[in-house]
């Protein structure tokens, strides 16, 4: 699928086929602050990949996405 303006800038994992965006790209994904996405990884709900050599942490939407509606569903909303 293309980009468009409403999808955030990632990478595709050619190895995995995993969609990974920065902090800032997965806040914009899910429409909240930055704050939001660093405490999730801090309770271990995401994982945060540091790339080697790098200070920057990428995150997994697919990952994301699967937080966001097992949350959903346990709080007892509509998935």
């Amino acid at each position: 699928m293309p980009p468009n303006a409403n999808t955030p800038t990632r990478v595709r994992s050619r190895i995995t086929g995993r969609r990974y965006a920065s902090v800032a790209d997965a806040a914009d994904y899910l429409a909240c602050e930055h704050k939001l996405i660093r405490k999730m990884i801090a309770g271990g709900l995401v994982t945060g990949h540091r790339l080697p050599g790098s200070r920057l942490i990428r995150v997994d939407l697919d990952e994301l996405d699967a937080a966001i509606v097992a949350s959903t569903r346990q709080a007892g909303g509509a998935a």
